[in-house]
């Protein structure tokens, strides 16, 4: 496996997992989880110096973390509502 790939893949799964437990305390808040994520997408995008590719793929896994877990985090109060 490439560099770049287990460095998205710890990210990946770093970020999710940290996620989901923010999840569990009272103060979590969905707004500002997608806050974050453009935050994120922001930053992404600001790569005009080059940041390089280890730290692309580590942005680019906590960007998918975070997309699933709103996904899933919205599914989940929908199915509840339903």
């Amino acid at each position: 496996m490439r560099i770049e790939d287990e460095t998205y893949e710890k990210s990946y799964k770093r970020t999710l997992a940290m996620l989901e437990l923010d999840s569990q305390t009272e103060s979590f808040n969905l707004q500002k989880v997608i806050e974050t994520l453009k935050a994120l997408y922001q930053y992404e995008a600001l790569d005009w110096a080059g940041r390089g590719e280890i730290k692309n793929a580590e942005i680019s896994g906590s960007i998918s973390a975070y997309q699933v877990f709103i996904h899933n985090h919205k599914n989940k109060e929908f199915q509840n509502q339903n």
